[in-house]
């Protein structure tokens, strides 16, 4: 057997099998591998004859029709499948081979995948790929991290698959180590938010302005024309226009109001925790999901529990006001994210360019916005900006239409329309732009039933003090 594949594909579900396909159209020999070979066989009959793409039945099958130093690329499922799939390949693979993990892999797990494999003498890449099955067929946003000579290596093919925007492939090297998934990771918890600011959005419009699907639709494409332009917006205006075709009705109202999640959401918010770096709107948009499953408690909570009568609001000026308030809490969104992965970067030393990071993902990815050209002119401007609200331009948008911000989360708490993002997104804004916070309530307390001293404004920052409180 000939060694003529640059790359193997190793998992060939709806990902992997569009990201297979869209590396053999771009003109590099490939070699494709599942366990279920029926899988495999459907992805050469998608490729037809004339592409480069070749199906094996066997791991070392795949191994044999490699060029070395082998590229082994797999993409399934996060967790113990990573595992079990590395361990069936080591065997038929040799030192100096190396393999890339292009599924949602949690960050630590990474870390430890990449230590043991080293130890080992393999090399290893952690690579998070966001854009759905579009984006991996016609051009994804790649985060890849690890040894920076494994990117070089790689840079040939995945600057030709990624998707392509004014300045360049939508992929970078981001850092060593789980940089990559570590980017991606929170790239998923800002796409988290995103969606649930869109869906408070969408719940006022019908709960305080008594819209239709159609009209909704409308706005949400108007919108799509100007600051707010994304792919989720633009989604949402065309959901929005879809009809069942068994019922008629609109497609949104069929769909139960349960919203899954596959656990990177979460984890963005476990590991803000760890760092101690304020999330409110992820935060909230993950517990959102959560109670979205609780179907059954809800239903039964709706008939016991009475909240406001809906009321038609007859305001013109409100839907404008919406809008605004999505921007507003948008941009605290992405200043979280970005506060984590500056924290994280501290931390891990990794080097993050978070101009080019914003720049990889103004294509192919989910969150793929015009915000993105903002954020990236922000960080090119200043290399270590604190925090995203203190840009002159995006805080100066908060200043200007925080009237509005504030009029939409009122009412939407006045009709009992909850908005754990929107409303969580301002108080992060009132909480950072503030000098000083009742938490000097919160220590006293601390101190008073368990002695854990204090700081004073009077004082020096660094000493600490105890006060003996009245009882």
């Amino acid at each position: 057997m000939q060694s003529n594949s640059q790359i193997g594909v190793v998992g060939l579900a709806v990902m992997g099998q569009n990201l297979a396909l869209n590396i053999a159209r771009n003109g590099f020999p490939i070699t494709v591998y599942n366990r279920s070979f029926d899988k495999t066989e459907a992805t050469l009959a998608r490729a037809g004859k004339s592409e480069r793409l070749y199906g094996f039945k066997t791991p070392r099958e795949v191994a044999q029709s490699l060029q070395r130093p082998r590229r082994l690329l797999l993409l399934v499922k996060a967790g113990q499948p990573v595992d079990d799939t590395i361990a069936t390949f080591l065997p038929v693979l040799e030192r100096g081979d190396l393999i890339i993990d292009a599924g949602n892999s949690h960050p630590d797990d990474t870390e430890r995948r990449a230590t043991a494999l080293q130890q080992q003498g393999f090399r290893f890449v952690g690579m998070g790929v966001s854009g759905g099955e579009d984006g991996a067929l016609h051009g994804p946003s790649l985060m890849p991290g690890g040894e920076r000579s494994a990117y070089l290596e790689l840079q040939p093919i995945l600057q030709k698959i990624a998707a392509q925007v004014e300045d360049g492939p939508c992929v970078t090297y981001i850092g060593e180590g789980a940089a990559g998934h570590f980017v991606k990771m929170v790239h998923n918890g800002i796409e988290y938010g995103d969606m649930q600011l869109i869906a408070e959005c969408f719940d006022l419009m019908q709960q305080a302005l008594s819209m239709q699907p159609e009209q909704m639709a409308a706005t949400f494409a108007q919108w799509n024309e100007g600051v707010l332009e994304s792919f989720l917006i633009e989604i949402t205006a065309r959901i929005l226009r879809e009809r069942d075709p068994d019922t008629g009705q609109p497609m949104v109202s069929v769909i139960l109001d349960k919203a899954g999640q596959k656990g990177t959401g979460k984890w963005t918010s476990e590991i803000a925790l760890r760092y101690g770096v304020p999330l409110p709107t992820i935060h909230a948009a993950v517990e959102a999901r959560s109670l979205s499953a609780m179907k059954d408690q809800r239903v039964a909570a709706s008939k016991l529990l009475a909240g406001p009568k809906p009321a038609k609001v007859q305001d013109p000026a409100l839907l404008d006001a919406i809008g605004a308030a999505l921007y507003c809490s948008k941009i605290c969104s992405y200043a979280q994210g970005l506060d984590l992965l500056t924290t994280a970067d501290r931390d891990k030393h990794w080097g993050l360019d978070l101009s080019e990071i914003a720049r990889i993902w103004k294509g192919g990815c989910i969150i793929r916005a015009r915000f993105l050209t903002r954020i990236q002119q922000a960080f090119k401007k200043q290399k270590t900006l604190p925090n995203l609200l203190l840009d002159q331009e995006l805080g100066g948008f908060l200043q200007q239409n925080q009237g509005k911000w504030r009029r939409v989360v009122a009412l939407a708490a006045e009709h009992g329309v909850p908005t754990l993002a929107m409303g969580s997104s301002l108080s992060y804004f009132d909480s950072f732009r503030r000098a000083n916070l009742p938490q000097n309530l919160t220590q006293a307390q601390r101190d008073c039933f368990g002695a854990h001293t204090f700081e004073r404004v009077d004082r020096p920052a660094g000493q600490f003090f105890h006060h003996e409180w009245q009882s």
